[in-house]
């Protein structure tokens, strides 16, 4: 699935099942909320921090949470992204032409990644 067929795939299923996009200021919240969620899980698996006995993630070490975290990030960016009228295919290729622009030798150079 290609970045636009996802926000159109969003698009199309708010309109058949979410009756309409929730307010820009509330996905922003949402986006906020879910990105905690995933640090969550990150902070677990790959950190210092340990599960709780109560936590169902606990049993396969967040594995399975991971990319559903993630899913839900996206999701909500895809919402964003529609209700602002954001082409995100567009968006990310400017975005990897500035950093490769701009870092084009800067990590290369960089000692503390060797």
């Amino acid at each position: 699935m290609t970045i636009q067929e996802a926000q159109n795939t969003v698009d199309e299923w708010i309109k058949a099942y979410g009756v309409r996009y929730f307010s820009e200021l509330t996905n922003m919240a949402v986006l906020t909320e879910e990105v905690g969620e995933l640090a969550r899980v990150i902070s677990r698996r790959y950190g210092e921090q340990s599960w709780k006995e109560s936590d169902p993630r606990k049993a396969d070490n967040g594995k399975a949470a991971l990319g559903e975290e993630m899913a839900d990030v996206l999701w909500v960016l895809l919402c964003l992204a529609n209700q602002t009228g954001v082409n995100l295919t567009e968006e990310l290729q400017k975005s990897i032409e500035k950093k490769t622009k701009r870092d084009a030798k800067r990590h290369l150079s960089n000692p503390k990644l060797k």
